[in-house]
Order: C-alpha cells, then sequence, then structure tokens
C-alpha cells in the first residue's frame, strides 16, 4: 500500500486496528498538514490538528492525552509549549526543535532518543541522548 499523501497516512493511522494504545505524530509537506492522532487499539480517540486560522502553527505530545493534565512531576507539555512560542512559526527549523526537545524537562533521564524529520527535504537525524545532571527522573 502506498501511504502517497497526508490525508491517505492520517486515514491509515486512525482507521487500522493496531496492537496497543499510541500516540501517532503525523506532518505532511503543506501548509496546515500536521496532527497527533490518539489511538485505542481499535479506534481513534482523538485527532489534534494544527489550524493556522485558530493560530496553532504546532501541536505538542508528550505521552499524556492532550486533554488530561499531565502528570504533575512530568509537565514537558508546558515547557515545550513556551519554548515554541518563544521561537515562534518564523524561526522554525530543526536547530530550533533540537533546541526545544533538549531543554529540561523535556529532556529527562528517561529521554533515549530524539529523531527529527524533514518531509520535504526527506531528511531524518536520529541522536541517542543523556540529560546531564541536575536532571529529573522522567
Amino acid at each position: 500500500m502506498c501511504l502517497c499523501s497526508y490525508q491517505e497516512a492520517k486515514y491509515i493511522l486512525t482507521e487500522t486496528k493496531i496492537l496497543a494504545p499510541a500516540y501517532f505524530i503525523l506532518g505532511g509537506n503543506k501548509s496546515g498538514e500536521g496532527c497527533v492522532i490518539t489511538r485505542e487499539r481499535k479506534r481513534s480517540l482523538d485527532v489534534y490538528e494544527l489550524d493556522l486560522k485558530e493560530d496553532r502553527w504546532f501541536v505538542v505530545e508528550t505521552n499524556y492525552d492532550r486533554w488530561k493534565h499531565p502528570f504533575f512531576l512530568d509537565d514537558r507539555r508546558s515547557a515545550a509549549k513556551t519554548c515554541l512560542n518563544q521561537t515562534t512559526q518564523e524561526n522554525i527549523s530543526l536547530p530550533t526543535l533540537y533546541d526545544t526537545l533538549s531543554t529540561k524537562p523535556v529532556l529527562n533521564k528517561l529521554t533515549v532518543f530524539t529523531t527529527l524529520m524533514d518531509v520535504t527535504k526527506g531528511q531524518f537525524e536520529t541522536y541517542l541522548r543523556d540529560c546531564p545532571d541536575p536532571c529529573v527522573g522522567w
């Protein structure tokens, strides 16, 4: 099966039964193409999409359902949003995304790797990570 478009990939990730709950982060190569898909095994719970009309130019997923508060000791979501808003949409690049993902507590002792992708350029970078002390355990 060819996933030839963002819409086809989104359909497959939202409609196909899977083995375990998951979060899928999907980005396309056109403006406004991006979402976080929250899945149970048999169905999608939520599709949180970019919405430029609502000034939602990024989506963040930190392994907590977006409609729930994160565990109080593990609020990576707020830190990531703060970094992205300070960076601004005009300055987003793989290096600035890496900086966001390197900011504590987004980066923590349980972070194993960071992967950055640019679908338009076919660029795919993965980095093994270490969080130097002081660094939270999760």
